[in-house]
């Protein structure tokens, strides 16, 4: 089988990273076109031995990118196309008709209840969002709680399947001399009590949430922010004020896997961390929180559909949280006070394997290619229990 997965970009961020991830465990052929940005994701799916193509899609309205994208589906000959994030999935749907490509897969990563990749969810978004889905076989959530979003959008049941995102928990697991020398490397004392945060610095995470609780916390705790993106500026504006400047750390964009990029990766910034904290109000998966899970963190999140949608005794020490300074403030000062804990992995960690979601997607990939007289839809699954 011949795949090509089209995304809109290839920077730093949990679709782009979970991508390149499922595509060292699935058994297909693939290929990947980045409309725009191809960023470090794109260099290491190269270094991985995936051919990436750049579009060089200028904007949202760049019509004439989509004859270019037609011509690499109907060149490429391939049985499928899987595209990734809103924009590629309107013009990869589009363009994989075009090329004459009817079995086209799509993963919804990013649908929340008022939002989509940072974009409000007007009446016009959602219109032409259904209009590509009906060009396609099969919507991936990536989530049961994803799926019921859909679901209430208007896309029809039948044609929803969950496949979780998975984590590689080996690279994540606990490593003591990664913690020991990122701390070093970052200046973080042996004793500091380090609180991360992990994601994009855009205004829907409410990292500031975390600056302000922090003002609330003794000297000795830090706030460790991994994640670019446009709000690390105000951000720095948020910590002067609040007069905690010197002891919140910005990490930048951090590869999940080794990328040859100097510092750190994301799995040793984690065993620096003493707790995870994930104040965004709405998510489709939380992957971030996962990841800390298998690194044997305890957890403090709002949102996080992947620990909602388990039994909470899968991850006992994953405890929710309003978006809320105090309350954050309250909730970290009790995980300082409780001690340092084992840093083994729970159930939830274990749950959301990589191998898992691959073998998951090669059924929809499966059904999506059978002839339409057998094909039978994809079931979404109840949830994990």
């Amino acid at each position: 089988m011949r795949a090509l997965h089209i995304i809109t970009g290839l920077g730093v961020g949990g679709a782009e990273q979970q991508l390149r991830l499922l595509l060292r465990h699935l058994p297909v052929h693939c290929d990947v076109v980045t409309l725009t940005n191809p960023g470090p994701v794109a260099a290491g799916l190269a270094a991985d031995g995936v051919r990436v193509v750049d579009l060089g899609m200028t904007g949202n309205r760049d019509l004439a990118a989509l004859p270019r994208l037609a011509r690499v589906v109907r060149r490429g000959r391939y049985d499928l196309v899987h595209t990734h994030l809103y924009r590629a999935c309107l013009y990869g749907r589009i363009a994989a008709r075009l090329a004459g490509v009817r079995a086209v897969v799509a993963t919804e990563h990013s649908l929340g209840d008022s939002q989509m990749e940072g974009r409000p969810l007007t009446a016009g978004v959602r219109g032409l969002y259904l209009l590509g889905e009906r060009l396609g076989r099969s919507t991936v959530a990536v989530s049961p709680t994803v799926a019921e979003r859909l679901g209430r959008w208007g896309v029809p049941g039948p044609r929803i399947a969950v496949v979780p995102n998975g984590i590689d928990r080996a690279r994540f697991a606990f490593d003591p001399a990664a913690r020991r020398r990122v701390r070093d490397e970052l200046g973080l004392a042996t004793d500091a009590f380090v609180v991360g945060g992990i994601g994009r610095l855009a205004p829907g995470k409410r990292f500031d949430v975390l600056i302000h609780a922090l003002a609330g916390l003794p000297a000795d705790c830090r706030l460790l922010l991994v994640g670019g993106g446009p709000e690390e500026d105000a951000l720095r504006r948020t910590a002067r004020a609040a007069g905690v400047s010197g002891r919140v750390l910005f990490a930048g964009e951090r590869p999940y896997l080794p990328d040859g990029s100097p510092g750190p990766a994301l799995p040793a910034l984690a065993s620096a961390m003493d707790v995870l904290a994930s104040p965004s109000p709405e998510e489709a998966f939380g992957l971030a929180a996962v990841e800390a899970l298998a690194a044997g963190l305890p957890v403090r999140y709002t949102s996080c559909p992947a620990l909602q949608d388990l039994p909470p005794e899968a991850a006992p020490d994953a405890v929710r949280v309003p978006c809320d300074a105090g309350a954050y403030a309250r909730a970290l000062a009790a995980v300082r006070a409780a001690g340092p804990g084992p840093r083994t992995a729970p159930e939830a960690a274990r749950h959301y394997c990589i191998t898992r979601s691959a073998a998951r997607l090669m059924e929809v990939y499966t059904a999506a290619l059978a002839p339409a007289s057998t094909r039978v839809p994809v079931q979404q699954g109840a949830r994990p229990s």
